[in-house]
């Protein structure tokens, strides 16, 4: 049997198999193309169960494609606070207000239109055309290269681009069109997120693919997909500064470019300091330093960096620094705060 008649046979089991096992999950069933769109951004490197509830307030608020590129940024990121990856929400805004100069407001249906927007790839485009518009486009992501990989034993490296345009191309090659495309492309995703799992024993006794999956048949399905081991992270040491004047936390907004751009931060430092070396930084900012007390250690990981943060307390007797003073409320209702700083946010009271 071809790599090509596999495909196909693994496809048409798919369809079959897929209508009678599907989760309810709130952007399924008839979605708009901008639910679709939405719903694919934020599952980005983001487990479903926490998408849910953010996908139902974001939509709430923010309904449709224009009301998207007009929302008022800090209001966007504050939607969005929690969910990680912010760049993911600047980039649906200025996606949002090119659909709304270029195609009159409504999502384009084509995979190359779709693909000119930006923060749309390959995945995303490909999703959106084939479950919101029933383009025979497939949307190739980490969930389906691990089924590929195991039905085909295939020992290239699946985070190698041209391994992911050649099993796009063997779908493609054999894709639907209408209904059965979305089908196929949503399928596809659950068996790979609830039965050829990533971490632990795939479930190959409910796989629809079992006989066709040559991993499977030469029992090394743990051996595939084949991947570049990931490069250690890079850590950074870092001290937050809680600094209270009154009933009032001073907080800052981050550099324009880089990690964590633009959002709201807590006053913080390069390295690990004492609590004299923090009291001395506190201080050449004008600080009026009443006392200080230790408010623990955390750590954040970010993809390719790691955080190792302890933090001090402040209470300062006036405000000082180039900072903007808030109540704990205010930081709370107007500011989005990047989830590496959650630990010290919830001591502001």
């Amino acid at each position: 049997m071809t790599e090509e008649e596999r495909i196909q046979n693994c496809i048409e089991r798919i369809l079959a198999w897929y209508p009678a096992v599907r989760r309810p999950l709130p952007w399924r069933g008839e979605p708009t193309p901008y639910e679709v769109w939405i719903s694919e951004i934020m599952l980005q490197q983001t487990r479903i169960e926490a998408v849910i509830p953010y996908y139902a307030r974001f939509l709430s608020e923010l309904p449709d494609v224009r009301a998207l590129a007009e929302v008022p940024e800090d209001r966007l990121l504050k939607l969005w606070e929690g969910l990680g990856y912010y760049s993911r929400a600047r980039n649906l805004q200025k996606a949002a207000k090119r659909i709304v100069a270029d195609f009159g407001g409504a999502l384009p249906r084509t995979f190359a239109e779709l693909r000119t927007l930006p923060g749309i790839g390959d995945y995303t485009a490909g999703a959106v055309a084939s479950i919101a518009y029933g383009e025979p486009e497939p949307a190739v992501d980490g969930n389906v290269l691990r089924v590929l990989a195991r039905v085909l034993a295939c020992a290239e490296d699946v985070q190698l681009p041209q391994t992911r345009r050649r099993m796009a191309e063997l779908l493609r090659a054999s894709y639907p069109r209408g209904e059965a495309a979305g089908l196929l492309t949503e399928g596809l995703m659950e068996l790979g997120e609830t039965v050829c799992v990533p971490n632990g024993e795939a479930h190959c006794a409910d796989c629809p693919l079992a006989e066709l999956c040559l991993a499977r048949q030469s029992g090394a399905v743990e051996r595939y997909p084949v991947r570049t081991p990931p490069r250690p992270r890079r850590i950074e040491e870092r001290t937050v500064l809680l600094l209270r004047a009154g009933e009032r936390w001073a907080v800052r907004r981050r550099e324009e470019k880089g990690l964590l751009a633009r959002m709201w931060e807590l006053p913080n430092r390069d390295g690990a300091l004492t609590a004299a070396e923090a009291e001395e930084a506190v201080r050449a900012l004008g600080g009026d330093v009443l006392s200080v007390e230790t408010c623990g250690e955390a750590r954040h990981v970010f993809t390719h960096v790691e955080w190792h943060m302890r933090g001090w307390l402040f209470t300062l007797a006036e405000e000082c620094g180039d900072f903007t003073w808030k109540s704990a409320a205010e930081i709370r209702a107007e500011c989005s705060v990047p989830t590496a700083f959650r630990y010290y946010l919830k001591q502001i009271k």
